[in-house]
């Protein structure tokens, strides 16, 4: 066969293949962001306490760094490295994106090498009546075949554009899957921080309850103390240590959750005792603004993503009403017996077009490109209202740390006054100016009062993580264009 009948088809199935650059349907465009400058109606600002927002910074990927605790620091990793959820979602991704491998790759010719070897024979009417015929005979032929679908209305690349959507999805998935593990982290340590300082408060106040008893019990040797003013006693003691267990099952609870976020039993996985000391409350938070947290929150991106995917449904929805065209192509050699195979003369090529277009099928394929632009109009509804609760959830932690840093204030001030309470009572005791039992009721206000600061003080480092989380965690922050792999 000589070039120029080999070229000249060629050439043809490539001008076709380059007519096939448009795509029918539309193009996605990444929706407005919000213009709303502010998260609350008030201006996003914290009118009081020690802490103070900067705005326009974005969160740190490792936000938790903050709170200055290594031990934190050191069970975060732990939980990154092992949770299996994270593992998981991690393996899905990768599956996302060898789905787009291969569907980018049935975008190209395909080409496969054939091989057929067999034996044949005709019927002798096949030439009719004569007695002409052709002996059983074997035959052998080998060639590459190659298929082309021509995508001239776009349905296989709007069907890779999708596939791309959904593995973006995928990959801000596994961005919320951090941003959860790194959040639950986070909540359960500061759970099980306020469940070990509440236990050893209590305690505290369990050893003077036992020595205000030895007091009561003295007085009412003298006759300063009644059996009544005893069994009063008693009863706050048991009142006391009935509140302990609740705190030992909220400790029990969070080392058991913490060690299933780190990948193992609770067996065989045991908490650090975590030092209130050691953690410190952020002085700078960041506040990233409304129009930038929209790439900021791996949710939000997810719901755009799949809003994506949406689009180009409708593209492949609309390249279905357009006709098909198929070219396929092999060069086989043909011959009767293995050794002439591969001379010259066993050359055999062929070229084909195959088309095929709809003309009726009840309407079916104009009702499922409507069904696609509805489903689009659903993505879109949910993608805003996703922005909407994301907008929420920041407003919600901006006011939760106003209000904690009020509450704090309060439970200070009262602290303040019921240890000064005491001080005064507790001389007046000691002058002999005043029975026990105020010096009792003091010591019960302070107690309570210190209890109340330090609930107070777990708030504020909890909505503080929840602050970190609603803006999206960091995951996002140094690409909030492209998913993070």
């Amino acid at each position: 066969m000589s070039t120029h009948h080999v070229m000249k088809p060629l050439s043809v199935f490539i001008l076709t293949a380059l007519l096939s650059a448009c795509m029918v349907g539309p193009d996605f465009v990444r929706p407005t962001a919000p213009t709303t400058p502010n998260f609350t109606a008030g201006g996003d600002q914290i009118t009081t306490g020690d802490q103070r927002l900067v705005s326009g910074q974005a969160v740190s990927s490792v936000w938790w760094q903050s709170f200055a605790s290594a031990q934190l620091n050191d069970v975060m990793q732990q939980a990154l490295a092992g949770n299996l959820t994270l593992q998981a979602t991690q393996a899905t991704l990768a599956q996302a994106q060898a789905q787009v491998q291969a569907s980018a790759g049935a975008l190209d010719p395909q080409v496969s090498l054939g091989g057929t070897a067999g034996r044949q024979k005709y019927g002798a009417t096949l030439f009719g009546p004569s007695d002409f015929h052709i002996p059983p005979f074997t035959y052998y032929s080998v060639g590459p075949q190659v298929s082309y679908l021509l995508d001239f209305a776009g349905g296989k690349r709007r069907s890779l554009e999708q596939q791309k959507a959904l593995a973006a999805y995928q990959a801000y998935q596994t961005q919320a899957a951090r941003l959860s593990l790194t959040g639950n982290v986070a909540a359960q340590v500061i759970g099980l921080v306020s469940a070990q300082t509440q236990i050893a408060v209590i305690q505290q106040i369990l050893i003077d309850d036992q020595k205000n008893i030895a007091l009561i019990q003295k007085a009412k040797i003298i006759g300063s103390a009644t059996q009544n003013d005893l069994l009063s006693l008693q009863s706050q003691l048991a009142a006391d240590q009935a509140l302990l267990p609740p705190l030992q099952q909220q400790q029990s609870t969070a080392t058991h959750a913490l060690a299933i976020l780190v990948g193992k039993a609770p067996a065989d996985w045991q908490a650090p005792h975590f030092d209130v000391n050691e953690f410190h409350l952020p002085a700078a938070l960041p506040l990233s603004l409304p129009s930038s947290l929209v790439h900021y929150r791996p949710d939000i991106m997810a719901a755009e993503s799949q809003l994506h995917a949406a689009s180009a449904t409708i593209g492949m929805a609309t390249a279905n009403l357009y006709p098909s065209l198929t070219l396929t192509a092999n060069m086989t050699q043909q011959a009767l017996t293995p050794v002439d195979l591969f001379k010259s003369t066993a050359n055999a090529w062929a070229i084909a077009g195959g088309l095929s277009a709809p003309l009726f099928n009840g309407g079916t394929l104009r009702a499922e490109k409507k069904a696609a632009e509805a489903a689009y109009q659903s993505e879109l509804a949910n993608y805003q209202q996703v922005i909407l609760q994301s907008f929420g959830q920041v407003a919600d932690v901006l006011k939760a740390l106003e209000h904690d840093a009020e509450q704090i204030k309060t439970q200070q001030q009262a602290l303040d006054a019921a240890q000064s309470s005491l001080k005064l009572t507790d001389l007046s005791y000691q002058l002999g100016n005043s029975g026990v039992l105020p010096l009792l009721d003091a010591e019960r206000l302070a107690h309570q009062a210190r209890l109340s600061l330090v609930r107070a003080k777990v708030q504020q480092y909890q909505d503080t993580a929840l602050l970190y989380l609603a803006l999206g965690g960091g995951t996002l922050s140094e690409n909030p264009q492209q998913p993070i792999s």
